[in-house]
């Protein structure tokens, strides 16, 4: 038992933050809630470390088989607080001597804890908990504000999150009854005679809720209404963190529980091929920055997808994970931008950027070419990787279609990037947030550095 809990040393971490600064919080005065937050980030820099010396030692299974410890879990442990401690980084200034400042913190880091939970996942009932945690905390993070449009990103991901749960949790009932057992491995030998249409069934319920957390088709619907309607720091959390562990927990349950129901793989293909096209298609006309990507979330969702549906392919894993970690600094990236310029809403509020702020303008348009898939950037080569392990798995109709998305998306990027190089200035924006401007400094390098050391790290995940 003992082991096991030293094993959960960066899962602790984070949860002793959320308590160790929810707690700190109540005995600080106002002005010194800053605090909380430094505890936060040394709590998710510990979680970092203890992760990356954990991912040295080899793979096994922990309290009785129901969480894993393996290269997925191990790359999600450094990337989702990676990701959040920008985040906390980004909202620095719009939650400074805000009166609920240490609940922020700590929203986030639970938050952050059940995707990690999520990754780690090997059982039914865990799945649901760590579900659960990374969806609840979430909501009151997307009514933080309390005003109207907060309460609204709030309400839809409440009612989405719910009813998706509930079907996720019917699902994991109807799995139970037909494999035996709620551990992953259990089911793998208990579906195995089970009447495959009443497998896939539950499979699909199951992935309601990791669909919803992902923000797939179908499950996306909350996506661009609470990433325009919430703060941007929390709009940058919502689509890039709870992704992370959707995906991770998607992926494990598809290779463990089900490696030979081509079904699954055939849901997963239709719902990857979904996501990447409607994304897309609704991006294109967006005027507004924050929905258009929201809605280059999903299509980004889309091109992940494929590694879980090709999931018998050697490169599927590392394309995945390899991926996930690129995606997570490019989006951060173009959102710290857009956090740097408040007020800045319209794709014309950026006209005339370069000329004011060059670094600024040229670290978006590292993000936002690099969520296209441009080399030498650290989505290109998630994208690569994970379009060859399509073509490994017999999925080529589904690369094609990846592909032309990919050469799609093109013009919406193009559109914001246009006009920052114009002569003239159009908009206003409000007083800068220099912390923005740093986390998008730090995010445009990141997203170059992984690019051009891919193949090292693609050689770290097995």
């Amino acid at each position: 038992m003992i082991r096991n809990v030293l094993a959960l040393l960066p899962e602790l971490w984070l949860l002793a933050g959320a308590i160790g600064g929810l707690l700190l919080g109540l005995w600080l005065p106002r002005n010194r809630q800053w605090v909380v937050h430094v505890v936060a980030a040394v709590a998710l820099l510990l979680a970092i470390g203890y992760a990356i010396a954990a991912a040295t030692g080899p793979d096994r299974a922990v309290f009785t088989g129901t969480y894993t410890l393996d290269a997925t879990l191990h790359t999600v442990r450094v990337v989702a607080p990676t990701a959040t401690l920008l985040v906390l980084a980004i909202a620095r200034p719009s939650v400074h001597n805000h009166h609920r400042e240490t609940e922020f913190a700590t929203l986030l880091l639970l938050t952050t804890l059940g995707a990690v939970l999520l990754a780690g996942s090997s059982d039914l009932l865990v799945l649901i908990a760590a579900y659960l945690l990374a969806s609840v905390p979430l909501y009151a993070l997307a009514g933080f504000g309390k005003d109207a449009t907060g309460t609204e990103a709030a309400l839809k991901l409440v009612l989405f999150g719910a009813f998706l749960g509930i079907t996720m949790l019917a699902g994991a009932t109807v799995l139970y009854g037909l494999g035996g057992g709620t551990s992953y491995e259990v089911l793998r030998s208990g579906l195995a005679d089970a009447p495959p249409a009443a497998v896939a069934a539950a499979v699909v319920a199951v992935l309601a809720g990791l669909i919803f957390k992902a923000g797939a088709v179908p499950g996306h619907f909350w996506v661009p209404d609470a990433t325009e309607g919430t703060g941007i720091a929390v709009a940058a959390f919502l689509t890039t963190v709870p992704k992370i562990g959707g995906l991770a927990a998607i992926f494990r349950l598809v290779t463990v529980t089900l490696p030979t129901h081509a079904d699954a793989a055939l849901i997963l293909a239709i719902l990857a091929a979904a996501s990447m096209t409607l994304g897309n298609l609704a991006a294109f006309w967006q005027d507004n920055v924050r929905r258009l990507l929201a809605y280059s979330a999903v299509s980004q969702v889309g091109y992940l997808l494929l590694a879980p549906a090709a999931a018998g392919a050697t490169l599927a894993r590392p394309a995945l994970l390899y991926y996930l970690a690129g995606y997570a600094v490019t989006n951060l990236g173009a959102f710290a931008v857009v956090a740097a310029r408040p007020g800045a809403e319209r794709l014309t509020d950026y006209t005339g950027l370069f000329r004011r702020s060059p670094a600024l303008a040229l670290s978006l348009v590292v993000c936002l070419l690099g969520l296209v898939g441009t080399p030498p950037t650290a989505v290109f080569v998630g994208k690569l990787t994970v379009f060859v392990a399509g073509l490994d798995a017999g999925l080529a109709w589904l690369v094609v279609l990846a592909a032309i998305n990919t050469v799609a998306s093109v013009f919406y990027y193009l559109r914001w990037i246009s006009p920052l190089f114009q002569n003239t200035e159009h908009g206003q924006a409000g007083a800068g947030n220099r912390w923005g401007g740093y986390v998008a400094y730090a995010a445009a390098g990141l997203s170059l550095l992984v690019g051009v050391g891919g193949g090292v790290l693609l050689a770290l995940l097995p």
